[in-house]
């Protein structure tokens, strides 16, 4: 059996043809990667007018231990 996490990064615009995550999401899969998770998929979802995502959203998962 597995767990899931999920760690939505902000996009911030400092120009209308630019986007940039709000936080380095690089070191975030790092540091979970620590702690036993692995990395599953990073989700864009369209949600602006514009056709592009305000945010994404990175997926893990790690099987769950047998105290449950």
């Amino acid at each position: 059996m597995y767990e899931y996490k999920f760690e939505r990064i902000s996009l911030t615009f400092p120009s209308m043809s630019d986007s940039k995550p709000s936080e380095n999401y690089q070191d975030i899969i790092h540091q979970h990667a620590k702690e036993g998770w692995k990395l599953v998929q990073i989700f864009a979802p369209s949600t602006r007018s514009s056709g592009t995502s305000g945010y994404f959203e990175i997926i893990f998962e790690r099987e769950k231990d047998g105290s449950l």
